[in-house]
C-alpha cells in the first residue's frame, strides 16, 4: 500500500490549501506531521496595505487598525501638500495629487497630524 502524501501551497489570501503531490516520495512514519508543523511555523505572514484618502483637508478613514509589517498609503486628492506626522516618530510627506507611504515597524498606538494643517488628525493602532 502506497502512503498518501499531502502537500500544502500558499494561496494569495494568506491561507494554505491542501493538494495531492504529483510526485512519488519515500516517506518515514512521523515525518509528515513534523514537516507540516515546520512549514506552518516558517510561513511568512502576509502584510496588508491600508489606504487612507486625503480630501478637503481630511484623513479618511481617520482611525485605523494595522499590524506590524503593514503599510499605510495616503492618497492626497488635494491641490496642496500634506504630511502624516507623529511627534517624536515618523513624518511622511504627501505631495499634492500624489501618494506617500510608511511600513509599520513597531506595535503601539499613534496619533498623527498634518504639520501644515494641524487640524487634520488621524489615529493608528498597531498590533504585533
Amino acid at each position: 500500500m502506497r502512503p498518501l502524501l499531502l502537500c500544502f501551497e500558499a494561496i494569495p489570501d494568506g491561507r494554505l490549501r491542501r493538494s495531492r503531490c504529483a510526485q512519488s516520495f519515500h516517506t518515514f512514519p512521523g515525518i509528515a506531521p513534523v514537516t507540516l508543523a515546520l512549514a506552518l511555523i516558517a510561513s511568512p505572514a502576509f502584510a496588508a496595505t491600508i489606504e487612507i484618502t486625503i480630501d478637503k483637508l481630511v484623513f479618511s478613514p481617520a482611525n485605523i487598525q494595522a499590524k506590524v509589517g503593514d503599510t499605510i498609503e495616503w492618497t492626497n486628492k488635494d491641490v496642496i501638500a500634506h504630511t502624516a506626522t507623529v511627534k517624536g516618530g515618523w513624518d511622511v510627506m504627501i505631495p499634492a495629487k500624489s501618494k506617500g507611504k510608511i511600513t509599520l515597524k513597531a506595535a503601539g498606538t499613534a496619533d498623527y497630524f498634518c504639520r501644515f494643517h494641524p487640524n487634520m488628525k488621524g489615529h493608528v493602532e498597531v498590533a504585533p
